[in-house]
């Protein structure tokens, strides 16, 4: 659709001609779909982890999934840094208690609208002490216990992240300590509802991202499945106007006509494009991290959990992040020293071109690394944000296991590229990208300390190597 004029448009004594009026109506509800697309990006996104999550045998309140990170599955951004347990908990017949053991996990809760509801384990209320935390349902106006820290939903349905942190190594006490995590209805206790935990780590193909629906009609109705699950939001009310406008209703039988389906799916390719503009293709200048480099901040708004700006909601920071990620929490967010952690995003070499598969690149880290936990780059795919697959069957090096033995002076250079290093030592420090396929990484900081803010420290760009 190129620029038009207003000789494109036709009236006679003030009144739009039917060529005039049926152009003004599909351009209106072209702009429409591609907001909605935008705008409820997340909400579809985090459904998918949902479904798949159920997929590899999840059920909610009572069967949870356990996780190590690979490329094996289709999950946007995930790592390896540290296993995961996914606590899929369901509001539909009253609040749920999920109780943290004390211990090094870290946790938070978001609901099906990618929106934050709370913080739980070192990030939380209670840090190390763990405690008992009370997701509430929409609407729910009942007392909550003393000592139980409680925060509302806006969806029934509530994704609860929890990461161990593997002291000394051991993946397998890290995963024990996560299984001890109960779950149990508010009023209840510990043990009222037998836990089982799913390892979803051997499964391969499990597809937790909106990446096979996100071009085409399939995109609005699963929005669509996703309304009629879950109360509404009164927040999102002009929102759910806009889809109304468009025949997506809860409640309602999504049945659009041949012109509403060819602009649902165009504006699904653009609202695509448009994301993916935002996330790989920033122009805001604050994207970057240090001048002189290509380095860019993951996540635009600092301020809070929810990307609320002074005075307005910065949507276009929300929809970079869930573009290429998933959960939101202020502990993510936070630009100060003792935070949770901070994501650095780098799709670029020295020269601005993106990072491409086929070549061949060096990474160059000063140690030490300012980081109070533990460090990471991770590797994804441009194409489905996940981590990138290839015969390696890895993607990341961490500084608890590729690069634990690295030092604490000078630099570690790391390699990137379709073919492994010579030197046996330097092809431990490397992650095999794949010819035509575009990559990108997040070099991740886990307690990230003064240096990391204050610019006494940095990364150089990424250096190709086989130009």
């Amino acid at each position: 659709m190129g620029i038009v004029s207003d000789d494109d448009y036709a009236f006679v004594g003030g009144y739009p001609t039917p060529e005039t009026a049926a152009r003004a109506h599909d351009e209106a509800d072209l702009v429409r779909a591609i907001w909605c697309y935008r705008f409820f990006y997340p909400t579809v996104s985090l459904e998918a982890t949902w479904r798949g999550n159920l997929a590899g045998g999840v059920v909610p309140n009572e069967a949870f999934a356990l996780l190590e990170g690979t490329p094996r599955q289709v999950v946007f951004t995930a790592n390896s840094d540290t296993p995961y347990s996914g606590v899929t908990v369901d509001l539909s017949d009253g609040p749920v208690v999920v109780d943290i053991p004390p211990g090094v996990l870290m946790g938070t809760a978001n609901d099906l609208n990618q929106l934050w509801v709370l913080d739980l384990g070192l990030p939380g209320p209670a840090k190390a002490a763990g405690g008992r935390h009370a997701l509430l349902p929409p609407g729910w106006e009942g007392d909550v216990p003393d000592g139980v820290y409680a925060a509302h939903a806006t969806t029934d349905r509530v994704l609860v992240l929890v990461r161990a942190l593997p002291q000394h190594g051991d993946v397998a006490g890290a995963i024990e300590l996560m299984k001890s995590v109960q779950v149990y209805p508010l009023g209840g206790s510990s043990g009222d509802w037998p836990i089982d935990w799913v390892n979803l780590s051997e499964e391969d193909g499990l597809d937790f991202s909106p990446v096979p629906w996100e071009l085409g009609l399939d995109y609005w109705r699963v929005l669509r499945e996703t309304l009629d699950a879950n109360p509404s939001n009164p927040e999102y009310r002009f929102a759910y106007g806009e889809l109304a406008a468009l025949g997506i209703e809860a409640g309602k039988p999504f049945e659009p006509d041949a012109r509403l389906a060819g602009i649902l799916e165009h504006a699904a390719r653009a609202g695509h494009a448009q994301l993916a503009a935002q996330s790989f293709a920033d122009r805001r200048p604050e994207r970057q991290v240090w001048d002189g480099t290509h380095w860019e901040w993951a996540v635009l708004q600092p301020e809070s959990g929810r990307f609320e700006a002074p005075g307005y909601t910065d949507l276009y920071a929300r929809e970079k992040w869930f573009y290429q990620a998933q959960i939101e929490s202020p502990a993510m967010f936070a630009r100060q020293p003792g935070a949770g952690s901070l994501y650095w995003l780098g799709l670029r070499d020295e020269t601005g071109a993106y990072l491409d598969g086929g070549g061949s690149y060096t990474l160059d880290v000063p140690l030490p690394v300012p980081a109070g936990l533990f460090w990471s780059v991770t590797v994804y795919d441009a194409r489905t944000r996940s981590e990138l697959s290839t015969e390696q069957g890895k993607a990341a090096l961490r500084s608890l296991v590729e690069l634990a033995d690295v030092g604490e002076t000078g630099s570690v250079r790391l390699y990137f590229g379709p073919e492994a290093p010579a030197d046996p030592v330097d092809a431990a420090h490397w992650i095999r990208t794949a010819p035509g396929v575009g990559w990108f990484v997040y070099f991740r900081i886990y307690g990230p300390q003064g240096p990391t803010f204050d610019g006494s420290w940095h990364l150089p760009d990424f250096h190709r190597v086989d130009d």
